[in-house]
């Protein structure tokens, strides 16, 4: 029997995960194919991929800055080049932006790469018996652990953990915002010169110039575009019964601003995050409940950043540390 079960592979459950494997067992489970959580990335063809979830780094935590300054020297980061443009300020915006070396999943990965993950199994079912913690994933299977660390969006933990939360945690107000990511692919159409657009439009907030970031070699383009908050809420719980019909209104609209040919146009693909992110801070920075061996740990508790979910998975490595469970480690 391993020491911890943590559910979610994203950066808050990679962080943890590499953080307690020096001293304890580790077994990670996702539901998804590969690991990265809202920093995952999907494949085109060869090498070519777009970042369909989180776009970039931009450090602002001291603690945080030294973390990406080691990944950098190590090549799992490094900047992404280019102009950046934000238009609804009409000004160039030269604040740093951090990618993935390969992916934006790259930093999960360096930090799962001595640890087992278990992917596409989602945990459906969590007890805490005799002390141990017995969870079931949805392919009926079950497994024992003496401790266990959610970093599931707000609204899937309620549900899940509801029995072995503290009210202070149960009674949180957190409103996750939605987000629809559209991914294009373009042959033989000029090449717009810059690496990213922020939008002053109404229905795309954003569009990412994938070989921009300088990862693959090829003549085709592709664009990630992700469309605007108010937007996202009209169409988050519509656009699976209507993928193709959702992604071409947000096609339309790029190739209005852009003047992109629409007959150069050879893919689309589209995926909707429903619990992305929460704006606004709780008072928590991470849970752990010792009656329970619990965790729980996630961007949300702290903001809508990368750098948020790092710092959560890290405040909670730091309460296990002080009040640790009684197995041998700390």
């Amino acid at each position: 029997m391993k020491d911890f079960c943590i559910v979610g592979s994203g950066i808050a459950g990679s962080t943890i995960a590499n953080l307690l494997s020096k001293k304890y067992t580790i077994e990670v489970f996702d539901k998804a194919r590969g690991v990265g959580g809202r920093a995952s990335s999907r494949r085109f063809k060869d090498e070519a991929n777009f970042d369909h979830g989180t776009q970039y780094l931009n450090p602002k935590n001291n603690a945080f800055k030294k973390f990406l300054k080691i990944l950098k020297k190590k090549k799992v980061v490094k900047e992404w080049p280019g102009k950046h443009f934000d238009l609804c300020t009409i000004k160039k915006n030269h604040g740093i932006k951090l990618i993935g070396q390969k992916a934006n999943n790259s930093i999960s990965k360096y930090l799962l790469k001595k640890i087992k993950v278990n992917h596409l199994s989602k945990v459906i079912k969590i007890i805490f018996i005799n002390n141990i913690w017995e969870i079931t994933t949805d392919n009926k299977k079950k497994k024992y652990f003496r401790n266990l660390i959610l970093t599931c969006p707000y609204p899937q933990l309620k549900p899940l953990a509801a029995s072995y939360l503290p009210k202070d945690i149960l009674n949180l107000n957190v409103k996750m915002q939605p987000n629809i990511t559209v991914m294009a692919v373009f042959k033989d159409q000029e090449e717009i010169p810059v690496s990213s657009l922020r939008f002053n439009d109404s229905i795309i907030g954003w569009a990412a110039n994938e070989n921009s970031k300088k990862r693959f070699k090829s003549k085709l383009s592709l664009w990630t575009l992700q469309s605007t908050n108010k937007w996202d809420y009209k169409f988050i719980d519509k656009y699976k019964k209507n993928k193709r019909g959702v992604a071409n209104i947000v096609i339309e609209r790029f190739l209005a601003l852009t003047n992109y040919d629409k007959r150069k146009l050879i893919f689309v693909s589209i995926h909707g995050w429903k619990f992305s992110y929460n704006l606004n801070r709780t008072k928590f920075k991470s849970c752990w409940v010792k009656k329970y061996n619990l965790g729980v740990c996630g961007d949300w508790f702290l903001g809508p950043k990368v750098e948020h979910a790092w710092l959560s998975a890290n405040n909670l490595f730091n309460q296990i540390k002080k009040n640790p469970p009684e197995i041998d480690g700390f």
